[in-house]
């Protein structure tokens, strides 16, 4: 959309890089903010351009901090601009309050590409993809429903995170999901510290036995190469920063194969007091109570 008062900021996803365009009348009250107090991403990158009513930021999709996210369909980079704004001049107040915008750019994740000077003889991509035996996982947040992926990152606490983990079995035997681990840091690296883990020992969503937290996987699946599960939002004690990266390990198992006390996905049903897989039988989850998970033949 065309940058506009009534659309203050406006966003062109090109091939390699996003443009985004800033109306300096940006909450519509004729109060300009100037360029300086503009930034794009984690990084804060500068504007590139400032001209009349309208500030310029042009980044590559790696560049300023951004994030890449990948579903079945879509690469999706996301970043974010931010307005801060600094008292002018030698005055010690400010009437403006901070914003910050959420930016994604959607590209089509699989499609073919021809040209008529050049014939392939080889076999599709595709085709080559599925003799490595490779599989496509994904793990999404999706809305209160289910019924689509959720366009905002933003919750508040009392709400309630809605994942679906999913791996692509075309071309193969029929498979089963698991998600072996789910650990949320204050940085990319799963390894930091504070670390707090929401699914572990092989599949216990050990998030759910806490006395607050209604934590579930949901029961039966939707099909066997998708698993959902909601957790409560929670955030670090003594940690002001509002971002918190999950990272989850998932892996499949042959569809006909019984679960076990590795390949398992068991939640604590709060009604009965006990531990209860999505499927399969009760004993697979005995030990997300005793925290030794191994397996018993």
């Amino acid at each position: 959309q065309a940058v506009s008062p009534l659309h203050p900021v406006a966003v062109q996803c090109q091939e390699a890089q996003m443009v985004v365009t800033v109306h300096r009348d940006l909450f519509g009250t004729g109060r300009l903010v100037r360029a300086a107090e503009l930034t794009l991403g984690p990084a804060a990158c500068r504007p590139t351009g400032a001209a009349g009513s309208a500030v310029t930021f042009t980044a590559g999709l790696h560049e300023c901090g951004s994030t890449l996210q990948m579903t079945p369909d879509s690469l999706i980079y996301k970043t974010s601009l931010s307005y801060k704004p600094t008292p002018p001049g030698n005055q010690v107040i400010i009437r403006t309050s901070p914003a910050v915008v959420p930016i994604e750019c959607h590209y089509p994740r699989r499609s073919n590409v021809s040209s008529s000077a050049v014939r392939p003889t080889w076999a599709p991509f595709r085709s080559t993809l599925s003799s490595e035996e490779k599989l496509a996982f994904s793990l999404r947040l999706m809305n209160d429903d289910w019924s689509a992926e959720r366009l905002s990152n933003g919750f508040q606490l009392g709400e309630s995170l809605h994942f679906q983990a999913d791996v692509d079995s075309e071309n193969h035997v029929p498979l089963r999901l698991f998600i072996d681990e789910c650990v949320a840091t204050l940085t990319p690296d799963k390894t930091s510290s504070p670390r707090y883990a929401l699914i572990d020992l092989n599949g216990c969503l050990v998030d759910g036995r806490s006395d607050e937290a209604t934590s579930a996987f949901l029961s039966p699946r939707p099909r066997q190469e998708t698993l959902q599960f909601v957790v409560d939002v929670f955030k670090f004690a003594k940690d002001d920063r509002n971002l918190i990266y999950i990272t989850c390990h998932l892996k499949v198992s042959p569809a006909d194969q019984p679960p076990n006390s590795l390949n398992k996905a068991c939640f604590f049903n709060k009604a009965s007091s006990l531990w209860v897989p999505v499927e399969g039988t009760g004993d697979i989850c005995s030990c997300c109570e005793t925290g030794h998970c191994r397996f018993q033949g």
